[in-house]
């Protein structure tokens, strides 16, 4: 290894942390300062990149697959590395933030794989990038335990072979770490961040218990994107002294772009590529950011109306477990964001039947794995896939030779019948306003409605919002989509707030702060590209 030398980044704007020592490390901020000073620059490149490309989708209202790589999708003989045995059965996943008390629970869930997450399901308070840093160090270590201060109930983790093997989440390449800035004051991007201080601490750490480093890449927008991430790996491997191909990496599908890229993105992978996850509401997102200016064939319907059978979703995740089972990759399922009421069993009930639909689905479809984003619904996805998988650790046998996707099919989105509804207005907003009110608050995964919602919930109901009063929309009631019927929608969810929680807890929330926020990026001419960005001005801490 390098020899450490004093860093070169300043920690700015942060009250200091218990145990941040830990972690910041001169050795590891050396680490992420090289980071930066080696990759931070095609990192940019990359995000002006995504503004030409979406700017000539705004010109031409079409995608289509890349004809410059066209040889990579033709040649049949490459395959992405083997999978080492700790993620070779990722029949369950289970995702959440790493705050102590989900590590333990996440690790102890019965589940095969844990995203950790530092994305969308962690709003990025200084707080939560470092001590969520010291949770996972400690879990590795065996020193971690948890007490609730509310019902007193302790939590300690199982046997090492009975916990989920760890893929962790950085942020995305669009975020920058505000409080980690280099000599000329440039933020540290996220993503560097995040990885960096996870793979310098623990990349040795984990090879020592039969794991290794192993992460999941956000909205990624293209193959030179993850080109990026791999040049970076190879960095990693070299500076840390492990073999190259320890680390392995699962691409999120969740951009329309990136769905058109998918066997040159595992391609530039390779060596290290672990498979494709297929997921729902940051791909809706992306399509409506992308062909926003495309009239009224690309206005999507209410979010909870675009299921996963909806002809346009079917074509992305048919091509997806396709193109992974060609190139010998994981290919990955969509989240089941239920959360057990513990007062209604009926709701339950009903709920678990549709997560048990979905789940069967997905199994019988081909895909090797699926997301849950709670403890109970771990079985009822374990049961799906165990019926299809038996004792086998997955079905990249399988390899859908039946599937023929078009690239107008996946982008065909006037093939729904369903209608945006004055119903999924309300929705949009009620769910915008209190998931944005909890991220101000440091919590970015909330419960609401009795579903676990996430950043990209958010921005799918902002969309969603920007989308149906551009586009003139008219509701099954008669209304017509106008920022004054938006404002009038959220001025009655914030008075509806109010009485729900009481004056108190409203005054001691940041609820006029989020209402504010959601219009803002709802109703503005120039589309935000991400909700996260403004809202990170606004976080506290």
């Amino acid at each position: 290894m390098s020899a450490p030398a004093p860093s070169p980044l300043a920690i700015v704007d942060a009250e200091p942390l218990p145990r941040q020592e830990e972690v910041l490390t001169d050795a590891a901020l050396a680490f992420v300062a090289e980071l930066h000073r080696r990759f931070t620059p095609r990192r940019d490149a990359l995000l002006a990149r995504r503004a030409e490309r979406r700017a000539e989708i705004a010109r031409t209202s079409t995608l289509d697959f890349l004809p410059e790589t066209a040889a990579i999708r033709a040649d049949d003989s490459w395959q992405v590395a083997p999978a080492p045995p700790a993620l070779n059965d990722r029949r369950v996943e289970i995702t959440g933030p790493t705050d102590r008390k989900m590590t333990i629970n996440a690790l102890n869930s019965g589940a095969k794989v844990w995203l950790a997450d530092f994305e969308d399901a962690s709003a990025p308070t200084w707080e939560n990038v470092v001590l969520g840093q010291i949770n996972l160090i400690d879990a590795y270590t065996r020193n971690i335990d948890f007490t609730d201060p509310k019902s007193g109930k302790s939590y300690a983790l199982r046997p090492n072979e009975e916990l989920a093997t760890v893929v962790m989440r950085p942020r995305g390449w669009h975020l920058n770490e505000r409080h980690l800035v280099d000599a000329d004051g440039r933020a540290v991007p996220g993503a560097f961040v995040d990885f960096g201080l996870y793979f310098f601490h623990n990349a040795q750490r984990l090879l020592d218990l039969g794991k290794g480093p192993y992460f999941y890449l956000p909205k990624t927008e293209s193959h030179l994107e993850a080109r990026l991430w791999n040049d970076v790996f190879v960095f990693a491997q070299d500076y840390v002294g492990i073999p190259q191909g320890t680390v392995r990496a699962t691409v999120l599908i969740e951009t329309i772009t990136a769905a058109y890229e998918m066997e040159e993105i595992l391609y530039e992978l390779r060596e290290h590529a672990a498979g494709l996850n297929a997921g729902r509401w940051d791909y809706l997102f992306s399509i409506v950011k992308n062909f926003r200016d495309g009239g009224a064939r690309f206005v999507l319907p209410d979010r909870n109306a675009v299921t996963m059978t909806a002809p346009f979703m079917r074509a992305y995740t048919e091509l997806l477990v396709r193109t992974c089972h060609k190139r010998g990759a994981h290919a990955i399922g969509g989240m089941a964001a239920f959360i057990p009421s513990r007062r209604d069993a009926e709701v339950n009930k009903i709920a678990f039947e549709k997560v048990r639909a979905d789940k069967d689905r997905e199994a019988n479809d081909g895909f090797d794995g699926s997301w849950v984003a709670h403890p109970d619904l771990v079985p009822i996805a374990m049961e799906s896939f165990d019926k299809v998988l038996g004792d086998k650790p997955n079905q990249k046998d399988r390899l859908r030779e039946d599937v023929h996707v078009e690239a107008a099919d996946l982008i065909a989105i006037d093939s729904l019948d369903a209608k945006p509804t004055y119903a999924g207005l309300v929705n949009a907003v009620q769910v915008g306003i209190r998931y944005i009110e909890a991220w101000l608050r440091g919590l970015g995964a909330v419960a609401i409605f009795n579903l676990m919602e996430d950043a990209a919930t958010a921005e799918i109901s902002r969309s969603q919002i920007w989308q149906w009063i551009n586009a003139g929309v008219e509701f099954e009631n008669g209304d017509k989509a106008t920022p004054e019927l938006a404002r009038k929608v959220a001025a009655e969810e914030l008075d509806a707030i109010r009485k729900e929680i009481g004056e108190e807890a409203f005054a001691a929330g940041h609820w006029q702060e989020a209402h504010d926020l959601l219009l803002t990026v709802s109703l503005d001419e120039d589309y935000a590209d991400f909700l996260t960005l403004p809202a990170y001005e606004q976080l506290k801490g």
